[in-house]
Protein backbone atom coordinates (compact mmCIF):
# COMPACT_ATOMS: atom_id res chain seq x y z
CA UNK A 1 0.00 0.00 0.00
CA UNK A 2 1.54 3.29 -1.11
CA UNK A 3 1.57 6.36 1.22
CA UNK A 4 0.38 9.76 -0.07
CA UNK A 5 3.24 11.94 -1.10
CA UNK A 6 3.76 15.52 0.06
CA UNK A 7 3.28 17.37 3.37
CA UNK A 8 0.27 15.95 5.27
CA UNK A 9 -0.41 19.42 6.88
CA UNK A 10 -0.76 21.11 3.49
CA UNK A 11 -4.47 21.44 2.49
CA UNK A 12 -5.63 19.67 -0.61
CA UNK A 13 -6.58 21.49 -3.78
CA UNK A 14 -10.27 20.83 -3.23
CA UNK A 15 -10.20 22.31 0.31
CA UNK A 16 -8.44 25.48 -0.87
CA UNK A 17 -11.00 25.94 -3.60
CA UNK A 18 -13.89 25.38 -1.19
CA UNK A 19 -12.51 27.93 1.28
CA UNK A 20 -12.02 30.55 -1.42
CA UNK A 21 -15.55 30.01 -2.71
CA UNK A 22 -16.98 30.44 0.81
CA UNK A 23 -15.12 33.72 1.30
CA UNK A 24 -16.30 34.96 -2.07
CA UNK A 25 -19.93 34.16 -1.22
CA UNK A 26 -19.64 35.94 2.17
CA UNK A 27 -18.07 38.99 0.54
CA UNK A 28 -20.83 39.11 -2.05
CA UNK A 29 -23.51 38.81 0.63
CA UNK A 30 -22.03 41.74 2.57
CA UNK A 31 -21.86 43.85 -0.58
CA UNK A 32 -25.50 43.19 -1.37
CA UNK A 33 -26.51 44.02 2.21
CA UNK A 34 -24.67 47.35 2.09
CA UNK A 35 -26.22 48.23 -1.26
CA UNK A 36 -29.71 47.32 -0.04
CA UNK A 37 -29.36 49.49 3.10
CA UNK A 38 -31.01 52.88 2.52
CA UNK A 39 -28.69 55.83 2.82
CA UNK A 40 -29.76 59.34 3.76
CA UNK A 41 -28.42 62.31 1.91
CA UNK A 42 -27.75 65.70 3.51
CA UNK A 43 -31.21 67.02 2.72
CA UNK A 44 -32.89 63.99 4.26
CA UNK A 45 -30.75 64.33 7.40
CA UNK A 46 -31.73 67.99 7.76
CA UNK A 47 -35.40 67.11 7.28
CA UNK A 48 -35.17 64.44 9.97
CA UNK A 49 -33.50 66.82 12.42
CA UNK A 50 -36.11 69.49 11.76
CA UNK A 51 -38.86 66.94 12.30
CA UNK A 52 -37.42 65.82 15.64
CA UNK A 53 -37.12 69.44 16.81
CA UNK A 54 -40.67 70.21 15.73
CA UNK A 55 -42.02 67.18 17.60
CA UNK A 56 -40.04 68.14 20.73
CA UNK A 57 -41.50 71.65 20.55
CA UNK A 58 -44.99 70.22 20.36
CA UNK A 59 -44.32 68.04 23.40
CA UNK A 60 -43.14 71.10 25.32
CA UNK A 61 -39.67 69.78 26.02
CA UNK A 62 -38.16 73.23 25.39
CA UNK A 63 -40.57 75.10 27.65
CA UNK A 64 -39.35 76.80 30.84
CA UNK A 65 -35.70 75.94 30.31
CA UNK A 66 -33.17 77.55 32.68
CA UNK A 67 -32.05 80.88 31.30
CA UNK A 68 -34.85 81.15 28.75
CA UNK A 69 -35.09 84.70 27.41
CA UNK A 70 -31.87 85.75 29.14
CA UNK A 71 -28.47 86.50 27.57
CA UNK A 72 -25.85 83.81 27.84
CA UNK A 73 -23.36 84.62 30.58
CA UNK A 74 -19.57 84.82 30.25
CA UNK A 75 -19.57 85.04 26.45
CA UNK A 76 -17.14 87.95 26.54
CA UNK A 77 -14.68 86.23 28.85
CA UNK A 78 -11.46 84.73 27.53
CA UNK A 79 -11.41 81.95 30.09
CA UNK A 80 -11.42 78.63 28.15
CA UNK A 81 -12.78 76.80 31.21
CA UNK A 82 -15.80 79.04 31.73
CA UNK A 83 -18.24 76.28 30.88
CA UNK A 84 -16.58 73.87 33.35
CA UNK A 85 -16.78 76.45 36.12
CA UNK A 86 -20.39 77.17 35.20
CA UNK A 87 -21.23 73.48 35.35
CA UNK A 88 -19.64 73.15 38.79
CA UNK A 89 -21.54 76.18 40.08
CA UNK A 90 -24.84 75.17 38.51
CA UNK A 91 -24.79 71.54 39.63
CA UNK A 92 -23.18 72.36 43.01
CA UNK A 93 -20.53 69.69 42.48
CA UNK A 94 -18.15 68.78 45.29
CA UNK A 95 -14.68 68.48 43.78
CA UNK A 96 -12.82 67.99 47.03
CA UNK A 97 -12.13 64.38 46.13
CA UNK A 98 -10.60 65.51 42.81
CA UNK A 99 -8.05 67.79 44.48
CA UNK A 100 -4.47 66.64 45.01
CA UNK A 101 -3.92 65.19 48.45
CA UNK A 102 -1.88 68.11 49.74
CA UNK A 103 -4.48 70.64 48.54
CA UNK A 104 -7.31 68.66 50.13
CA UNK A 105 -5.38 68.52 53.41
CA UNK A 106 -4.77 72.27 53.36
CA UNK A 107 -8.43 72.92 52.71
CA UNK A 108 -9.40 70.63 55.58
CA UNK A 109 -6.95 72.42 57.89
CA UNK A 110 -8.44 75.82 57.04
CA UNK A 111 -11.83 74.54 58.18
CA UNK A 112 -10.65 73.90 61.76
CA UNK A 113 -12.08 74.45 64.35
CA UNK A 114 -15.42 75.51 62.82
CA UNK A 115 -15.83 72.16 61.08
CA UNK A 116 -15.59 70.44 64.48
CA UNK A 117 -18.44 72.38 66.10
CA UNK A 118 -20.98 69.73 65.19
CA UNK A 119 -19.10 67.01 67.12
CA UNK A 120 -20.29 66.66 70.72
CA UNK A 121 -17.64 64.20 71.96
CA UNK A 122 -14.15 65.42 72.78
CA UNK A 123 -12.67 61.98 72.15
CA UNK A 124 -14.08 62.02 68.62
CA UNK A 125 -12.60 65.48 68.06
CA UNK A 126 -9.14 64.30 69.13
CA UNK A 127 -9.42 61.21 66.93
CA UNK A 128 -10.28 63.33 63.91
CA UNK A 129 -7.40 65.74 64.50
CA UNK A 130 -4.94 62.91 65.07
CA UNK A 131 -6.18 61.22 61.90
CA UNK A 132 -5.54 64.47 60.01
CA UNK A 133 -1.95 64.66 61.32
CA UNK A 134 -1.41 61.01 60.38
CA UNK A 135 -2.60 61.65 56.82
CA UNK A 136 -0.26 64.64 56.60
CA UNK A 137 2.70 62.43 57.56
CA UNK A 138 1.67 59.78 55.04
CA UNK A 139 1.53 62.41 52.30
CA UNK A 140 5.02 63.63 53.19
CA UNK A 141 6.41 60.09 52.92
CA UNK A 142 5.41 59.79 49.28
CA UNK A 143 8.31 59.72 46.79
CA UNK A 144 9.30 63.08 45.36
CA UNK A 145 8.96 63.53 41.60
CA UNK A 146 10.80 66.36 39.88
CA UNK A 147 13.61 68.70 40.91
CA UNK A 148 11.41 71.10 42.91
CA UNK A 149 10.56 70.43 46.55
CA UNK A 150 7.03 69.10 46.99
CA UNK A 151 4.22 71.09 48.55
CA UNK A 152 3.33 69.97 52.05
CA UNK A 153 0.44 70.54 54.40
CA UNK A 154 1.01 71.64 57.96
CA UNK A 155 0.07 69.60 60.99
CA UNK A 156 -2.17 70.97 63.75
CA UNK A 157 -1.83 71.29 67.52
CA UNK A 158 -4.44 68.88 68.82
CA UNK A 159 -4.65 70.38 72.33
CA UNK A 160 -4.99 73.93 71.00
CA UNK A 161 -7.76 73.03 68.59
CA UNK A 162 -9.56 71.02 71.27
CA UNK A 163 -9.52 74.13 73.50
CA UNK A 164 -10.97 76.20 70.63
CA UNK A 165 -13.58 73.51 70.07
CA UNK A 166 -14.59 73.67 73.74
CA UNK A 167 -15.03 77.44 73.47
CA UNK A 168 -17.15 77.05 70.35
CA UNK A 169 -19.36 74.49 72.07
CA UNK A 170 -19.72 76.72 75.15
CA UNK A 171 -20.73 79.74 73.08
CA UNK A 172 -23.18 77.63 71.13
CA UNK A 173 -24.82 76.23 74.27
CA UNK A 174 -25.10 79.70 75.80
CA UNK A 175 -26.85 81.05 72.71
CA UNK A 176 -29.32 78.17 72.84
CA UNK A 177 -30.00 78.22 76.59
CA UNK A 178 -29.98 82.03 77.06
CA UNK A 179 -31.95 83.63 74.23
CA UNK A 180 -32.19 86.87 76.23
CA UNK A 181 -34.69 88.41 78.67
CA UNK A 182 -38.08 89.38 77.26
CA UNK A 183 -38.22 93.01 76.25
CA UNK A 184 -34.44 93.46 76.26
CA UNK A 185 -32.41 93.43 73.05
CA UNK A 186 -29.54 90.98 72.66
CA UNK A 187 -26.00 92.09 72.27
CA UNK A 188 -25.51 93.63 68.87
CA UNK A 189 -29.23 94.04 68.18
CA UNK A 190 -30.80 97.54 67.83
CA UNK A 191 -33.03 98.76 70.64
CA UNK A 192 -36.74 98.60 69.87
CA UNK A 193 -38.46 101.85 69.05
CA UNK A 194 -40.93 103.23 71.65
CA UNK A 195 -44.53 102.25 71.12
CA UNK A 196 -45.68 105.90 71.14
CA UNK A 197 -43.66 108.65 69.54
CA UNK A 198 -44.19 112.42 69.80
CA UNK A 199 -46.69 112.42 66.96
CA UNK A 200 -48.71 109.64 68.55
CA UNK A 201 -48.84 111.55 71.84
CA UNK A 202 -50.27 114.64 70.07
CA UNK A 203 -52.90 112.51 68.34
CA UNK A 204 -53.96 110.95 71.64
CA UNK A 205 -54.25 114.40 73.25
CA UNK A 206 -56.41 115.73 70.41
CA UNK A 207 -58.72 112.71 70.55
CA UNK A 208 -59.06 113.10 74.33
CA UNK A 209 -60.01 116.76 73.97
CA UNK A 210 -62.62 115.94 71.35
CA UNK A 211 -64.14 113.24 73.55
CA UNK A 212 -64.21 115.67 76.51
CA UNK A 213 -65.88 118.34 74.37
CA UNK A 214 -68.57 115.89 73.24
CA UNK A 215 -69.25 114.85 76.85
CA UNK A 216 -69.54 118.50 78.03
CA UNK A 217 -71.86 119.35 75.11
CA UNK A 218 -74.09 116.37 75.99
CA UNK A 219 -74.41 117.50 79.61
CA UNK A 220 -75.84 120.91 78.66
Amino acid sequence: MSMPSGNPDQPRDGEVGAESETEALERERRTQAQQARPRMNVQQIHSWVDLEIEQALRRGEFDNLPGAGKPIKNLEQNDPDWWVKGLIEREKLDLSSALPTVMALRQERRGFPESLAGISDEVAVRERLEDYNQRVLEDRRKPVVGPNPPAVAGRVDVDELVAQWRQLRTDREQRISDPGEPGLPRAGEPSPEPAFGPRSAWMIAIVALLVLAVVVWAMF
